[in-house]
């Protein structure tokens, strides 16, 4: 056994000496160091030698193994010089300009997401921001959700062994600035949300929302479906409209959901819209009283509305982008499409 694995290290040093391109040296590594090399099969045959053999020839298998692997690495290094003396012979010309690095661009999501605050900041209000694991008390209970409501169930929300939980919206930030600052209130809060989601062409268990609070004496209605007509022109055009349908919300008395004319087709129907014209934007309503005396405010003073938007909605429909999931792919090709665009 051992003559031949001399002869197995005489004939690898050779084959590894004629190695002229970094693939040779994959190939040579392989078959001299892999798996299914001889120099393993020979460790698998120590059992054939007596058991006071083993250790003196285990011994050798290893020396020749370390020999191979300088070898490997003194010709690895010998190629790579080699190539580059002769690239740099035949295409390096120190005269010649060095290469520009071309900028990068911002993601579709970003660019929304900058666009949404510059329109509300616009509009008078302040971004506000909150933590992302967040308590039961401020995701479900101060925004009157009940504990037997579908959406605090396992399947809906991601909850951590710490007892808290990834929140779910960020209504979230809203309580919390209720909670330290007095009215008037006029607040957007972007950011991260989780919910126990599929990925598919409309959902996803990471996405981001930004929602909107304004608490003051006399806010109705009218100011609410006035704030997000005003959005959807900065956002879509001032052709867009916009309509408020009945809905219900655990925190908002009464609840509707919003839809603006659809951007593809303005409102004639198309494949985007199912041909109904409209497009659903989320969800808004009146700040339910409740929720006002959960966090000290008085409702028989003050009034307010909120309004929960998701950008990744938005930034499909800008950029006519069928499928969410294309978002979070990091393809090139999407991406380079937004080189330029401002924020």
């Amino acid at each position: 056994m051992e003559a031949e694995l001399n002869r197995f290290a005489e004939e690898a040093a050779e084959k590894i000496a004629q190695c002229s391109t970094p693939n040779d040296i994959l190939n040579a590594r392989a078959q001299f160091l892999g798996k299914k090399s001889m120099l393993n099969g020979l460790f698998a045959r120590l059992r054939e030698l007596p058991a006071e053999e083993r250790p003196a020839f285990g011994q050798l298998i290893n020396t020749a193994r370390g020999k191979l692997e300088s070898l490997l690495a003194s010709r690895e290094q010998e190629i790579k010089s080699a190539t580059w003396e002769a690239q740099a012979a035949v295409d390096f010309d120190s005269s010649m300009p060095g290469y520009s690095w071309q900028r990068g661009s911002f993601h579709p999501v970003s660019i929304v997401r900058r666009q949404i605050e510059e329109v509300f900041l616009g509009m008078g209000f302040e971004i506000a921001e909150g933590p992302e694991i967040e308590d039961e008390f401020h995701n479900f209970d101060a925004l009157n959700t009940p504990a037997d409501h579908p959406s605090r169930n396992l399947a809906d929300t991601f909850y951590l062994q710490s007892g808290k939980l990834l929140r779910t919206q960020t209504s979230t930030v809203q309580i919390r600035v209720m909670e330290s600052f007095k009215p008037p209130i006029r607040i957007i809060s972007p950011g991260r949300c989780y919910r126990n989601d599929k990925p598919d062409p409309s959902h996803s268990p990471v996405f981001q929302q930004v929602e909107a609070l304004v608490v003051d004496r006399g806010i109705s209605m009218s100011d609410l479906q006035d704030t997000l007509q005003n959005f959807a022109r900065a956002m879509f055009g001032p052709q867009v409209k916009s309509r408020i349908r009945p809905h219900f919300f655990p925190f908002t008395e009464p609840s509707a959901e919003m839809d603006i004319s659809c951007v593809n087709c303005s409102g004639a129907g198309c494949r985007v819209c199912k041909n109904s014209g409209w497009l659903e934007m989320g969800g808004a309503g009146m700040v339910d009283p409740a929720v006002f005396k959960m966090v000290g405010i008085d409702p028989e003073i003050y009034t307010g509305f909120a309004f929960g938007l998701g950008i990744e909605r938005i930034a499909m429909l800008k950029y006519d982008i069928p499928d969410m999931r294309i978002l979070f792919e990091n393809d090139i090709r999407m991406l380079a499409q937004f080189k330029g665009e401002s924020l």
